[in-house]
C-alpha cells in the first residue's frame, strides 16, 4: 500500500514561530563552526610538525584523538539530552568546545594541543545530535524535510570548504592561528546562546549507567581505533595491531547491546535500541553506513589523487573540491522540500544511481587526466549524495516515537564516525594494495598511485550500486499523532 503524499498547505500558515527561527539558525551556525574545525587541521599537520619537532606518527594522533572521544561521547548524548535541559546541553557543548580552542592556541606543546583538541571533540560530539533532536521537537512533521535540509548544508559545506580556509589562513598566520580566528566566532554563539536558547524537553531523572559508559567507549572507541590503525598500518607498523582493538570493539559492543536490552526495560538505556525495531530507521540507518562510507573514503583519495598523481597544489586541491561540497550544500533545502512533497524514494534511488555512476567514472581517472574532469566527477558526486542524506536523516529520526529521537540522533552520529573510519580504512588498504602491485610491474609512481585510487573507487561504486535496490525499499514516514504542531 502506498503512502500518500503530505497534503499540500500554506506556507505563511505553516512558518515556524520567530523565536523557533532563531534557536535552529543559532544551532545551526554553531554546528557549522564546529564540524570546519574538524576538516581545518588537515592542511595545518604539516607546519605543526615543523614547528613542534614531531614526526608524522604522532601528527597523525591530531585526528585519531579526536575521532576516538568522538565516538566515545556521541553514545551518551542520547542520555545526556534526556536528563539535562537543552539549554544545559547547549552551554556544555559550546563551553567545552571554547575551552578547548583556547587551549589548542596557546598550546606550547604538542600533548597540550593534543588536549585541546579532545575537549573540542567533547562540544562537536554533543552539537549534532543536540540539533537534530531539537529540530525534531520543534517543526511540525510536514516541515521537517527543508529544515533537514539545512541541516546537509553543515554536513555537506563545512567539511568541503575546510581545507580552503585553512590554507587561506595559513597563508597569513602560523597554525595557531586557526584557532584565534576560530575562537570570537564561538564566543559570540555562547553568549548570544545564553541569552536566546529555550528550553524545548522536559528533563527526566535518569540513572547513568556506568557499565554501560565503559562498554560503549571500548566499543566504538575500539573499532574506531582498529579501523584507523588498518589505514595507518600500509605505511607503517602500528603499536597494537589492528586486530585487537577491533576484536575488543567487537566483544565489547556485543555485551553493550545485550546491556541496553536489559536496561530498556526500565527506560534506562544509555542507549535505546528499540530505535532500530522502526524498519525505515534500520533500512535509513544502513543506508547512511554505505554512502558516508563511500563519502570519507573519496575525500581522502580524492586529495591524494590531485596532490600525488596530477601534482596539483595543497590549496588548489581544497579549492578545486570546493564547488561540489557548496552544491551539496546549496541543494539541501531544496532537497528536503521535495522530500516534504514526495517522500524519500524518489530522491534516494536517484541519488545512490549518480553516486555509483560518479564513482565507476572516476575509476577510470589516471594520471594524465585533466583537473577539471575531477572537478565535474566530484560535482555529479555532490549530487547524488545531496539528494540521499537529508531524506535519509528525515526518515530515520521521522520514523520514530518523540521519546526516542535524542537515542536516533546519538545513533545516526556514531554511525557517521563508524562510516567515516571504516571508509577511510578500505579504501586507503585497497588503495595502496593495487598501488604496490603496479609499481612492483614497473609502473611510474603516478600511474601507481593512479591506478589504486582507481581500484578503491570501483569498489565504492560497487557498494553504491548495492545502496539503489535498499533505497528503493524506503517509506516515507508516517506523520506521528504526537508530532509537534509549532511552538
Amino acid at each position: 500500500m502506498t503512502t500518500p503524499t503530505a497534503p499540500a498547505q500554506n506556507p505563511d500558515v505553516e512558518r515556524l514561530p520567530a523565536s523557533s527561527r532563531l534557536v535552529i539558525a543559532l544551532l545551526l551556525a554553531s554546528a557549522f563552526v564546529l564540524i570546519l574545525n574538524e576538516t581545518i587541521m588537515g592542511v595545518a599537520l604539516a607546519p605543526i610538525m615543523d614547528n613542534l619537532g614531531i614526526e608524522a606518527t604522532a601528527g597523525q594522533w591530531l585526528t585519531t584523538a579526536f575521532m576516538l572521544t568522538m565516538a566515545v561521547v556521541i553514545p551518551v548524548t542520547g542520555f545526556l539530552l534526556q536528563r539535562l535541559t537543552t539549554r544545559a546541553v547547549f552551554l556544555t557543548a559550546m563551553t567545552s568546545f571554547t575551552l578547548g580552542t583556547l587551549v589548542c592556541a596557546v598550546s606550547p606543546t604538542f600533548a597540550v594541543l593534543v588536549t585541546g583538541r579532545v575537549v573540542q571533540a567533547v562540544g562537536t560530539a554533543i552539537m549534532m545530535p543536540l540539533l537534530m533532536t531539537t529540530v525534531m521537537q520543534l517543526v511540525p512533521a510536514t516541515m521537517r524535510g527543508r529544515v533537514m535540509g539545512n541541516i546537509s548544508i553543515v554536513i555537506a559545506v563545512a567539511p568541503a570548504i575546510g581545507p580552503a580556509v585553512s590554507g587561506l589562513i595559513l597563508s597569513l598566520l602560523d597554525w595557531r592561528g586557526l584557532f584565534w580566528v576560530v575562537l570570537p566566532l564561538v564566543v559570540t554563539m555562547l553568549v548570544v546562546g545564553l541569552r536566546w536558547v529555550p528550553n524545548v524537553t522536559e528533563p527526566r531523572r535518569l540513572r547513568l549507567d556506568v557499565g554501560s559508559v565503559v562498554l560503549s567507549g571500548l566499543g566504538f572507541g575500539g573499532l574506531i581505533y582498529g579501523l584507523s590503525s588498518i589505514g595507518e598500518s600500509v605505511h607503517q607498523q602500528p603499536a597494537v595491531s589492528p586486530g585487537v582493538p577491533i576484536a575488543v570493539g567487537a566483544v565489547s559492543l556485543l555485551l553493550f547491546a545485550l546491556r541496553q536490552r536489559q536496561l530498556q526495560r526500565t527506560d534506562d538505556a544509555l542507549l535505546d535500541l528499540r530505535t532500530f525495531t522502526s524498519r525505515t530507521f534500520a533500512l535509513a540507518i544502513m543506508l547512511m553506513l554505505v554512502l558516508m562510507g563511500a563519502l570519507f573514503g573519496t575525500v581522502i583519495l580524492l586529495p591524494l589523487y590531485l596532490q600525488e598523481a596530477l601534482h596539483l597544489a595543497s590549496l588548489s586541491t581544497g579549492l578545486l573540491l570546493v564547488p561540489g561540497g557548496l552544491i551539496m550544500g546549496l541543494l539541501g533545502p531544496l532537497v528536503g522540500r521535495l522530500f516534504d512533497r514526495w517522500g524519500p524514494r524518489p530522491l534516494v534511488v536517484p541519488g545512490c544511481t549518480l553516486v555509483a555512476a560518479a564513482m565507476a567514472l572516476m575509476s577510470r581517472l589516471d594520471e594524465g587526466s585533466s583537473p577539471v574532469s575531477v572537478l565535474l566527477l566530484h560535482v555529479v558526486l555532490s549530487i547524488g549524495l545531496a539528494l540521499t542524506f537529508t531524506p535519509l536523516f528525515t526518515s530515520a529520526l521521522g520514523s520514530l516515537q518523540p521519546r526516542l529521537y535524542s537515542h536516533g540522533s546519538a545513533t545516526i552520529g556514531t554511525v557517521q564516525q563508524l562510516a567515516g573510519a571504516a571508509g577511510t580504512a578500505a579504501f586507503v588498504v585497497l588503495m595502496v594494495t593495487r598501488q604496490a602491485s603496479l609499481l612492483d610491474s614497473g609502473a611510474t609512481a603516478e600511474a601507481a598511485l593512479a591506478g589504486g585510487v582507481g581500484t578503491a573507487l570501483v569498489a565504492g561504486a560497487v557498494l553504491a550500486a548495492l545502496a539503489i535496490p535498499l533505497g528503493a525499499l524506503l517509506r516515507r514516514p508516517p506523520t506521528p499523532v504526537d508530532a509537534p504542531a509549532g511552538h
